[in-house]
């Protein structure tokens, strides 16, 4: 394309290089009129100018390039008015910024041109003459040879363009078979790793139709076990609704005869609660000539109760037994009361205490700390004996018993609440265990008297039963207290 539009070259008496490649001086050229060698492209009487020739991309930059490069080494005068305020730029600005007046003013204005040249071709040196001379060496830069020989223009100078269009066009398509190359090879590249892929991908795909096949012929084979299951679960199904219907026909008969059955029975029934009616009206008769009888015999032994406490000047008495054996020690174990062990109950039974407590004037000993570790073993010593104590307190009010709870202990502790009523507290004495005081508790008991004592010591049991008492676990006294 032209340099810029729409200006044309004329180049009035133009002769910028001299014979031996040495530029000659624009400004005797303008004044005389003449040049040194005659110029196909002059106008005046000689042919018309031809037209500015297509100069690529490339080689119009590189010309602006040069003439921005030599703008500050030209006087100011010779600097046309347009170019000057360029001529100021910073030289990085100098070419982008005025490119177009720059190539406008290479177009129109002949004598800038020439002496732009002449700066260029003493800068460019070797190749600068080279191109003078109307050659160009082989090596050369191609856009550099046609932007010289576009300002210098010496004989041929268009073909030097045209040759460095076509080189530059060359360039410009080896690139571009250069990179339609490089990205065939990346496609290339892409597809032989793309084959690799999914040769790959075949590969597990291949081993997944395998496993798959596998998979499924296991399932067809389960498919097959579970439909011979089915059937003969719905053979079983049917003979276990034949088994039904025929214990349900024997239920309906069974039942039929267990109605027959219990109508009969009731009628039986009615009948002996008639007889039982007659029965209890003879033993209401039989009873009260009993009743009579008995209370006659209890009032007579009541008299004789009172006249035998008259005869032998009995007093009421202000202690127990086990208030003497809280003071003193008891007689030896071999001097007790001969055949105590008439009156022993050999059970553990818890049910029996309510049954044992119920006898008149009965006797309940406990083993304090054998009750209350067995029972609630999580609390301190003073809280098991206040919760045991309170107990005790609660049964000596229903029964009206006498009731005694035995520690170990050398002396009486202080500090402790007072005792129900009813209710017996001691400590065994230095050197001596609460098993031997409950002992000493028992042997001090009157023969006949119901003694009951509370203790999972074995013992403790063996030895209450030697002397005629009634031992029981501390189970039986903890679930009546809970009870309670």
């Amino acid at each position: 394309m032209p340099l810029t539009e729409p200006y044309d070259d004329h180049l009035p008496q133009e002769d910028p290089v001299a014979l031996d490649g040495v530029v000659g001086n624009p400004d005797d050229n303008v004044v005389n009129g003449t040049s040194g060698a005659s110029d196909p492209t002059t106008t005046g009487d000689g042919p018309a100018a031809e037209p500015e020739p297509t100069l690529p991309e490339p080689v119009r930059q590189r010309i602006v390039t040069l003439t921005a490069a030599v703008l500050p080494t030209l006087p100011t005068d010779e600097v046309p008015v347009p170019l000057r305020r360029v001529a100021k730029f910073a030289p990085n600005r100098r070419a982008r910024l005025g490119a177009p007046v720059i190539a406008a003013q290479l177009t129109a204005d002949p004598l800038f041109r020439q002496r732009v040249t002449a700066r260029v071709l003493t800068d460019a040196g070797d190749l600068g003459a080279a191109v003078v001379e109307g050659t160009a060496p082989a090596a050369a830069d191609p856009v550099e040879v046609a932007a010289l020989a576009y300002l210098a223009r010496p004989r041929g100078w268009r073909e030097l363009i045209d040759a460095s269009g076509a080189a530059v066009r060359a360039e410009a398509d080896s690139a571009v078979v250069a990179e339609l190359v490089r990205e065939a090879e990346q496609r290339a590249t892409r597809a032989e790793h793309d084959r690799a892929v999914a040769r790959v991908e075949a590969e597990k795909l291949r081993d997944e139709l395998a496993r798959v096949r596998e998979e499924l012929g296991q399932l067809r084979e389960e498919s097959r076990q579970v439909a011979r299951t089915l059937r003969e679960t719905q053979a079983r199904e049917r003979k276990a609704t034949e088994l039904l219907a025929t214990e349900r026909g024997r239920a309906a008969r069974a039942s039929a005869d267990v109605d027959a059955e219990l109508r009969r029975a009731r009628a039986r029934l009615a009948e002996a609660e008639a007889a039982a009616g007659v029965a209890r009206a003879s033993a209401k008769e039989a009873r009260s000539v009993d009743d009579a009888r008995l209370w006659l015999l209890l009032e007579t032994i009541g008299q004789a109760a009172v006249g035998l406490r008259r005869e032998l000047a009995l007093d009421p008495v202000d202690k127990l037994p086990a208030d003497f054996v809280a003071d003193a020690f008891a007689e030896q174990p071999g001097t007790a009361p001969a055949g105590p062990a008439a009156r022993a109950r050999d059970t553990d039974d818890p049910a029996r205490l309510d049954q044992l407590l119920a006898l008149p004037r009965a006797h309940l000993v406990v083993d304090g700390y054998n009750v209350t570790k067995r029972g609630f073993g999580e609390m301190s010593l003073e809280q098991q004996r206040k919760r045991l104590i309170t107990g005790l307190g609660g049964i000596a009010a229903q029964t009206g018993d006498e009731v005694t709870v035995v520690f170990d202990g050398a002396e009486r502790m202080h500090g402790l609440p007072p005792a129900p009523r009813g209710v017996r507290v001691l400590f065994s004495r230095k050197g001596e265990t609460a098993d031997e005081l409950i002992r000493r508790l028992v042997r001090a008991e009157p023969a006949g008297r119901p003694v009951v004592v509370v203790s999972s010591d074995r013992e403790v049991a063996d030895g209450v039963r030697r002397h005629g008492a009634y031992p029981l676990g501390a189970d039986s006294l903890l679930r009546r207290l809970a009870r309670s």
